[in-house]
């Protein structure tokens, strides 16, 4: 299995991007801050954005695949990593997220 720290350098920079809202039937439901913490979950949430347009089921297929170790963290330690149980919550329900990319 590859690290998540090798994986981020895979992906696309982020850099001008300031935050990203999610959105569930149009209402807000989270937001991830451009900010140390935070910043590999921009890049896959990124990632999946210009994949999948959204986080569909198969857009959290891959990006619990892209979170790595962290996936496996955060389904034993709920609420631990919240970017990773929305996209648990996404396989579950099977109901979609939208995604708004606010750049700097």
């Amino acid at each position: 299995m590859q690290k998540f720290n090798d994986i981020l350098l895979t992906l696309d920079n982020s850099d001008h991007i300031s935050r990203i809202e999610i959105y569930k039937n149009n209402a807000l439901v989270g937001t991830i801050e451009n900010k140390p913490g935070s910043q590999g979950s921009i890049k896959i949430y990124q990632h999946l954005w210009k994949l999948f347009d959204a986080i569909s089921l198969d857009a959290a297929i891959e990006g619990l695949d892209l979170y790595s170790e962290h996936t496996e963290d955060a389904q034993k330690n709920p609420g631990k990593h919240p970017n990773i149980d929305r996209l648990l919550s996404v396989m579950e329900n099977e109901e979609p997220l939208d995604l708004k990319i606010i750049k700097n």
